[in-house]
């Protein structure tokens, strides 16, 4: 099973592209906090940056009402890719966004 959920903050407006064949793409980050207990017992905070990529009818929601700051809930599926850069090889991982909810 392939199931991301994730409770965060938009770090940016997100980036509406339109693909050659007329679909449109909402991506943007999402950054999460992770609190936990250090050797010493004090509490400690870790962000997480996340890529989000959104399709469909989630577009015009991202284009409407998400904007830098906003606290959103998402679920998704994480999706991966390599792709080739010059003679590099590189790695993409991002989570494909299935629902959306604006906190």
């Amino acid at each position: 099973m392939n199931h991301v959920n994730l409770i965060g903050k938009v770090c940016s407006t997100p980036k509406i592209l339109e693909m050659d064949n007329g679909r449109r793409i909402a991506r943007f980050t999402l950054t999460t906090q992770e609190r936990f207990l250090d050797r010493n017992g004090e509490m400690k905070t870790r962000s997480h940056w996340h890529r989000l990529s959104a399709w469909g009818n989630w577009v015009r929601v991202c284009e409407e009402l998400v904007v830098e700051g906003t606290e959103l809930a998402v679920q998704g599926s994480l999706v991966s890719r390599f792709y080739s850069s010059g003679k590099t090889r590189r790695f993409s991982a991002e989570v494909e966004v299935n629902d959306l909810t604006i906190l």
